[in-house]
């Protein structure tokens, strides 16, 4: 079980902006998240893993096809106050939900570095 968070590597934010979209994404998806699930997620330590993906079309292909499978996946869109224009899809956050899942919708990503 582990959670995998994906971020829009086009917008090159800087890093205390891509934390806290990465944050947003996080707990959106944990809270779409069935109860048993979170349970077992929280009890294993919260594994998460944070990639990059080409750009917005690409995030929201992604999280059409993990709801498909029946991931939780929460695109995050910028409330626009700071770095980006209101409503620039930043990450997508998916899972928690089994690893396996998870690999075969991003086993092909980067770690974000």
């Amino acid at each position: 079980m582990k959670q995998v968070i994906v971020v829009n590597d086009s917008l090159k934010l800087p890093k205390g902006k891509l934390a806290a979209q990465v944050a947003h994404a996080s707990v959106s998806a944990f809270l779409a998240a069935d109860e048993l699930t979170k349970q077992v997620w929280l009890k294993n330590g919260m594994p998460k893993v944070v990639l990059k993906g080409e750009n917005e079309e690409y995030l929201m292909k992604l999280q059409t096809r993990a709801e498909e499978q029946g991931v939780p996946a929460q695109l995050i869109e910028d409330a626009g106050r700071t770095v980006v224009p209101e409503g620039t899809v930043t990450c997508l956050g998916l899972g928690p939900a089994p690893e396996s899942e998870l690999d075969g919708l991003t086993g092909e990503l980067k770690l974000l570095r």
